[in-house]
């Protein structure tokens, strides 16, 4: 299956080395390995203090990696079957942008779908690409969006025939796949390349009976988020390139926003995570879809929840569904998902991934046992008996179309006030407002400010939902376009 010998980790074992020698520190870190701070040398351990080192001639260079980090690199293309891999420890974020930016310049249009991760259009804030929106079809049952249709990239790409690339989430937060086969085929006879966020998809490299992967697909570039399904530490992820794309030139764009510091610690759990799911992800993603199977099945016997699956597939705008996520719908217990949310962390000693306006997340992993996916299905049915109520004045949605102004890279720059949110309607906002996770914006810099949007994020605030985006961390008031600068667009 694997051209190379997927059981070497050729970055911990340069560690070993490394600490071996007992090398006196004159470098960075500062902590000295741990000897400067006992505090937490005795919270991380003195293995994790020692692992955290500079770069140097034995350990190679994340910028320019010639040693044991380009081994490391072509074992993990390897094992995703990509041209090349990139270790990327600024997150996902940070891979999602590099995407972006080396497929656009300034004024280069991009299509994507609307419900992208602030990520992605972040990266348009930074490099000046212009948005092509493809809006997601909404499941009205459930209020969420789904994939992008090829009905909806076809008129995309007519309509904007210049455009340089698509991006498309694959999967959503909430397990929507999106016909990515279709989708490549379309952008590479038009000559566009396909970026996708797969932030979420990483155990679709590793298990047949999962959707299909972006670098299976034929994609150009993927960003994968290693922490979350693969086992490596939080931040940590994979940049996949594919077909043409150059390496050395995607490189120059990671180094432009990437640190220099690259942690060693998260490289080297990138390293050991790539190893373990080429050795024994098969097995690993069964017991998980075993697991979140279960559990989708015995939340539905409860009655009120809704935990869906396969059955939303339509062979388009939800062409796939990635069974291991634990998505539930609570609004006919009389819930918003944010509310479970809370009353599970806060009287029942569960944290699950996120909750918003209708449905929540759990994230089930293989280091999740029976007892656990048990504790959670009794304490959701416990939930309903003590919290149900009549769903009346609950919002049935999670997704409304915006309505774009001008770029925004624009409005983020344009001469702007801060105004009174309940004040803002019918102005351009120059600022995010979001609820995260999932970090989807509800409005993002160049869209008109509605009345359904405002409504929205005052529901989202009255029912707990983590506001975040705006300068105001209260969410009181919102930077918006000066009328001056809106005239000039």
């Amino acid at each position: 299956m694997y051209k190379l010998n997927q059981k070497k980790m050729p970055i911990y074992e340069a560690l070993n080395n490394y600490k071996s020698l007992r090398r006196v520190p004159f470098d960075v870190p500062g902590h000295k390995r741990g000897r400067a701070n006992k505090e937490l040398t005795e919270f991380l351990g003195l293995n994790c203090m020692s692992a955290d080192v500079n770069s140097m001639k034995p350990l190679d260079n994340l910028c320019h990696p010639v040693s044991v980090i380009k081994e490391a690199e072509e074992l993990a293309a390897d094992a995703f079957g990509a041209k090349h891999a990139f270790f990327m420890v600024n997150g996902t974020t940070s891979a999602v942008q590099s995407m972006v930016m080396t497929a656009c310049k300034r004024g280069d249009k991009i299509i994507m779908p609307r419900n992208v991760h602030r990520s992605a259009i972040n990266a348009l804030v930074v490099c000046g690409a212009v948005p092509v929106y493809v809006n997601p079809g909404v499941n009205k049952e459930l209020g969420i969006p789904l994939g992008m249709s090829v009905k909806n990239v076809k008129q995309a790409i007519l309509e904007h025939p210049e455009a340089k690339a698509i991006l498309v989430n694959n999967p959503t937060y909430y397990g929507v796949c999106s016909p990515l086969k279709e989708i490549v085929k379309l952008a590479h006879k038009n000559g566009m390349l396909v970026l996708v966020d797969e932030a979420h998809g990483t155990h679709f490299y590793f298990n047949d009976s999962l959707p299909i992967s972006a670098m299976a697909a034929g994609a150009d570039m993927a960003a994968v988020s290693m922490h979350k399904t693969g086992g490596s530490l939080t931040q940590s992820s994979f940049l996949l390139i594919n077909n043409e794309i150059s390496s050395g030139y995607v490189r120059q764009i990671i180094n432009l926003t990437q640190t220099t510091s690259g942690s060693y610690l998260l490289l080297s759990s990138l390293d050991m995570s790539r190893k373990n799911l080429a050795l024994n992800g098969v097995d690993i993603f069964n017991t998980i879809i075993e697991l979140a199977d279960y559990s989708r099945k015995e939340i539905n016997k409860l009655g009120g929840y809704y935990a869906f699956g396969k059955e939303l597939i339509n062979n388009d705008s939800v062409y796939d569904f990635d069974t291991t996520k634990l998505s539930v719908h609570t609004m006919n217990i009389g819930l918003a998902g944010i509310e479970v949310y809370d009353i599970l962390r806060d009287d029942y000693n569960i944290q699950i991934e996120f909750g918003d306006i209708g449905n929540f997340l759990a994230i089930i992993s293989v280091g999740d046992k029976a007892l656990a996916i048990e504790r959670l299905i009794s304490s959701l049915a416990e939930i309903k008996r003590l919290y149900s109520k009549n769903k009346a004045g609950l919002f049935d949605h999670e997704y409304i179309n915006p309505l774009a102004a001008m770029t925004p890279q624009k409005a983020f720059y344009s001469e702007k006030i801060s105004i009174p949110i309940n004040n803002s309607c019918g102005k351009i906002s120059s600022e995010f407002v979001m609820c995260y996770p999932p970090g989807i914006p509800i409005l993002a810099p160049g869209e008109y400010i509605t009345k359904d949007i405002l409504n929205y994020i005052a529901y989202a605030k009255e029912k707990g939902c983590f506001m975040t985006g705006t300068e105001d961390i209260n969410i009181e008031k919102i930077n918006v376009v000066s009328e001056f600068d809106s005239r000039k667009e």
